[in-house]
């Protein structure tokens, strides 16, 4: 899904709720979850959802009384976008800029060098 787009924290909050579980996801569930966490009413999760809905990231079903929903996004390809946005827009495109900016000023340990030069070898074959 090439249309993505970054998505406000409460929503955010929802999503990540959503794919901690098995669909369909209940607003119960939800509820349940994250709502009473968060001190959210009701209206406010429904409304959450319905947002999550227009902007394609779920797809809803009326079973009897309750609505179900299904994810049409999945985290990997949420997570990968966002960060490839954070890329883009903090660090000009650079991942070594990202490196240096984590690591500025701290010393990386041997077993986190190790593990970059493995992918970094992985990357260039």
């Amino acid at each position: 899904m090439n249309n993505l787009k970054k998505l406000p924290d409460a929503e955010f909050e929802v999503m990540k709720t959503v794919w901690q579980n098995e669909p369909p996801i209940t607003t119960n569930m939800l509820m349940e979850q994250l709502g009473n966490k968060k001190e959210w009413r009701l209206q406010t999760l429904i409304t959450l959802l319905l947002r999550l809905v227009d902007r394609g990231f779920l797809r809803t079903e009326k079973n009897g009384k309750e609505r179900t929903y299904y994810p049409l996004v999945d985290k990997e390809q949420y997570l990968k976008f966002e960060t490839s946005s954070f890329i883009d827009r903090f660090h000009n495109h650079s991942i070594v800029s990202l490196v240096d900016t984590l690591y500025d000023g701290k010393e990386l340990k041997e077993s986190d060098l190790d593990e970059l030069s493995k992918w970094l070898k992985k990357r260039s074959e």
